[in-house]
């Protein structure tokens, strides 16, 4: 008995409209719902036919299929958990795609802005110039350095501080401050002079005793490249060795190395 009464009360409240009962809303509702009506967009032929066919009365537009405009932003659209509209179409498509595109963006930055090496080739002399006073030596050296960028991005070399020693004594100093630029997989020249002052005796000697027929001085080369990319600086330490002719002045060229892949 109480399940009866229960399927009763509930069947009551389906049947049961929900708009107000007051006559304005009243004679609207009433208004929209007849067959006659120009407002009105579908008939309530199929409505009979549905009811016909076991098939309840919407409670909200009592069979009309209307609703009055004065109700429209407060009824709440009902649609099927089954609609083709609550689909999401495309969307695995969509994500794959998104992941993919930020993968390839995220690995050809990495590989484009990955630091590589930069290296320094002292290629040896270019020039010499000796001069004799009473106990020194006067020798004025300029060498070739090529540097050789292996990024894919350009390089600015803004400093250079080289330092000559003889027999391990600091015979001769320079730091030039400088703007190279050199491009991406590019190789550039740079040339630079020391100005040296032996005093060592037995060196004056060998460099101008006439008896004997080989005047070379030995110089140890060490030097600092300082070069910025992508507003970060950083410091390459290279060293070499050069053995000068003291007798005379001497001229020697070189060649640029070519980059090599």
């Amino acid at each position: 008995m109480g399940e009866t009464f229960s399927q009763l009360g509930s069947q009551k409240d389906e049947n049961k409209s929900i708009l107000p009962h007051g006559p304005d809303v009243g004679s609207k509702a009433a208004s929209y719902s007849s067959n006659g009506s120009s407002k009105s967009f579908f008939s309530c032929a199929p409505c009979e036919r549905a009811a016909a066919a076991s098939f309840v009365t919407c409670p909200t537009c009592q069979g009309s299929r209307e609703i009055p405009r004065e109700l429209e932003k407060q009824l709440v659209a009902l649609i099927p958990y089954g609609d083709q509209r609550l689909k999401p179409r495309h969307t695995k498509l969509s994500v794959f795609l998104a992941v993919l595109i930020c993968l390839l963006t995220s690995s050809l930055s990495i590989f484009f802005l990955f630091p590589r090496s930069i290296a320094v080739h002292p290629a040896g002399l270019n020039f010499s110039s000796v001069v004799f006073d009473k106990a020194d030596i006067h020798l004025n050296i300029t060498n070739v350095l090529n540097i050789s960028n292996s990024n894919y991005y350009p390089i600015t070399v803004t400093q250079l501080t080289i330092e000559a020693l003889h027999l391990s004594l600091v015979v001769g100093q320079v730091s030039n401050s400088l703007l190279l630029h050199v491009g991406p997989l590019a190789s550039e020249q740079m040339f630079y002079a020391v100005a040296n002052r032996i005093q060592d005796e037995n060196t004056y000697k060998i460099c101008t005793w006439l008896k004997i027929k080989v005047h070379h001085v030995l110089l140890y080369i060490q030097g600092t490249l300082t070069y910025t990319y992508l507003s970060r600086s950083e410091q390459l330490v290279f060293q070499s060795y050069e053995y000068v002719d003291c007798r005379g002045n001497m001229s020697v060229p070189h060649l640029l190395v070519p980059h090599l892949p």
